[in-house]
């Protein structure tokens, strides 16, 4: 009789152990552990009942064939050229598979979680849940974090999953990224500005009578660039975007000041533009008080100003996403942490079709964002250029990384470069800035104080190696030569084999601008994107007029070939983090990248045809 009642209790326990929730058919185990930044700090338990937007990046099935398929699309040389997926085509590559959403769907089903939403591939699940549940499900606790500089977050700086679901998902945020997206532009300076004592005028008369290096406007652009002239022909079918972040939004009034002094034939566009919101984003308004105070919206202004006085008739779109963090309703309470980024491009993802060209002016250092995430977001960036969209990034605003602030977050505190992301994801391409006219230099101003008494910060531009991405194939010669020939310079300080940005520059110092009924000068990578944005986008029209794709995914084509339609700058370096930092050489460099444009050439080698 014991003999059975043994028996039997080891066959009801082993019937318990297969019929537990999915949780355990395999332990918890930590899948992701990032560091605090340097900036944070721990202050409280987060409240159970406080409710975030949980994104969940499942395993997609075939990135490797996607990204196959973005380089023959974007490789002058490849018979593919030009022949962009569609976004069936993505969905197809990028899905995961059944037994991975089941999978992941059998765990969340075991612990009572109903997704809230998908992206369109299902290889993002979105789950609404309280803190105190999101804790159970990932085994961590999440406590309230305190910028220095203000903002609060609740993060988990490490989760877990069942083993079996490691190879399944990828990351899940927002746990423990602290990203803070930050506009790269550098303030707004009202006239006199700081000017560079080693600064020449254009000996050519005609570059001189138009560009002024303290307010430098479209029609200098127009010159320098030589889009003067131009008439687009593609206007039906081709379009530039920018994006938005932190709460800012284009203001239609200050667009159509600019225009009516810079671009008059193009003043209608300050009424025409859509603005597209996306999780909340701020609307299409005028500043309110409280904007006012915090100076809210002068990158917006920056962007769209700098890409229609350049770029008429091509119609542009700005979108404004919300839910980017910080945000700080109280001085205690955590809210809105949905990350930056991420949900912009699901939701562009979602789109039949958008704008050939896309600019955003915003970015991180990037060791405050978890690999694991970065790479994820970086994957989402490359369905975009399989589908024929350039997407912009801005370069930065330190050089090789901030004065003070040039720690790495892996626990040792070593002394190292600061690169930034997403500039430093090997599927876009990262815009670096220039200033002066003959020659064009690396942008750079030492700190000053202004004639109001006001400080202002050195800015330089920015550029570097990452620490997550290895030097893509498109690169890797330029980017190894480079290294090679710094001969040990900055050894320890950097990633020798990383992915090496920018790719291509422009102006970014002093543009003039309008904001609040008021016109300034402002400068950063900020300006230099948008410019660069609207440049390229008629050379899409250049393209689309006689009926040839745009460009999409752009380095390919720029390191093989497009390298020939731009100016190489040889003159200034990338100072940061108490040093000259890289310096501008002969080809590729990571301050100016390959150069800056000169349109006719670039439409001549990408095949297009000239209208004037």
């Amino acid at each position: 009789m014991v003999g059975f009642v043994v028996a039997f209790s080891a066959l009801f326990a082993a019937q318990l152990t297969f019929a537990s929730p999915v949780r355990s058919r395999t332990p918890y185990q930590v899948k992701d552990v990032h560091n605090v930044p340097r900036g944070w700090r721990r202050v409280r338990r987060a409240p159970a009942d406080h409710v975030i937007d949980l994104q969940i990046g499942v395993k997609q099935s075939n990135f490797a064939e996607l990204e196959k398929n973005l380089y023959e699309v974007s490789d002058p040389d490849h018979h593919r050229y030009g022949k962009h997926l569609s976004a069936d085509e993505v969905k197809e590559l990028v899905k995961p598979t059944d037994e991975t959403l089941d999978l992941v769907h059998e765990w969340l089903d075991a612990n009572g979680v109903t997704p809230s939403g998908y992206s369109s591939a299902k290889d993002w699940i979105m789950v609404t849940l309280p803190l105190g549940d999101i804790e159970r499900l990932l085994d961590t606790e999440y406590h309230v974090y305190e910028h220095k500089d203000g903002g609060v977050v609740a993060r988990a700086p490490k989760w877990s999953l069942p083993l079996h679901l490691h190879d399944r998902i990828d990351t899940i945020q927002p746990t423990n990224s602290f990203f803070r997206a930050r506009a790269q532009k550098f303030d707004h300076v009202e006239a006199p500005v700081y000017t560079d004592p080693h600064y020449t005028p254009p000996s050519n008369e005609t570059l001189n009578a138009v560009c002024n290096v303290s307010s430098v406007t479209p029609e200098c652009f127009q010159t320098l660039y030589s889009t003067k002239g131009y008439k687009t022909h593609a206007c039906g079918k081709n379009k530039v975007g920018f994006n938005n972040y932190l709460g800012e939004h284009p203001i239609r009034s200050d667009a159509e000041l600019f225009l009516a002094k810079y671009r008059p034939e193009a003043v209608s566009t300050a009424k025409d533009f859509p603005q597209i919101t996306i999780a909340d984003g701020p609307g299409d308004y005028a500043l309110t008080p409280e904007e006012l105070a915090s100076a809210t919206s002068k990158e917006a202004n920056l962007d769209i100003q700098a890409i229609a006085g350049i770029s008429w008739k091509t119609p542009i779109i700005s979108y404004s996403t919300g839910g980017s963090p910080p945000f700080n309703p109280s001085t205690s309470t955590p809210d809105n942490t949905n990350e930056p980024y991420l949900v912009w491009v699901n939701w562009l993802l979602d789109q039949k079709s958008f704008p050939q060209v896309i600019t955003t002016s915003y970015a991180d250092d990037e060791q405050t964002v978890p690999e694991s995430y970065a790479r994820r977001v970086c994957q989402q960036f490359a369905q975009v250029g399989a589908r024929g969209t350039s997407l912009l990034f801005s370069s930065g605003d330190s050089g090789v990384g901030p004065y003070g602030e040039c720690i790495s977050n892996d626990g040792k505190n070593t002394t190292q470069f600061l690169p930034e992301f997403p500039p430093s994801c090997p599927y876009v391409t990262a815009v670096g800035a220039t200033k002066n006219f003959e020659p064009e230099v690396v942008a750079y101003r030492p700190a000053f104080v202004g004639p109001d008494g006001v400080a202002h910060g050195n800015y330089t531009s920015g550029g570097g190696f990452s620490n997550y991405f290895t030097a893509p194939a498109y690169q890797l010669e330029q980017a190894s030569k480079y290294v090679k020939n710094l001969n040990g310079l900055y050894d320890g300080l950097y990633n020798k084999k990383g992915r090496g940005y920018p790719d291509i520059s422009a102006q970014g110092l002093y543009f003039a601008y309008f904001w609040n009924g008021t016109e300034g000068v402002i400068s950063g990578t900020s300006a230099s994107c948008p410019l660069t944005g609207g440049i390229l986008s008629l050379v899409n029209d250049a393209l689309i007029s006689t009926g040839k794709p745009p460009l999409g995914f752009l380095n390919p084509w720029l390191y093989s070939k497009g390298y020939k339609g731009l100016t190489d700058i040889v003159s200034g370096s990338a100072v940061g983090c108490g040093v000259d930092g890289f310096p501008a050489v002969e080809g590729w460099d990571p301050v100016t990248g390959l150069g800056t444009p000169i349109f006719p050439e670039l439409v001549a080698l990408a095949g297009g045809k000239l209208f004037y």
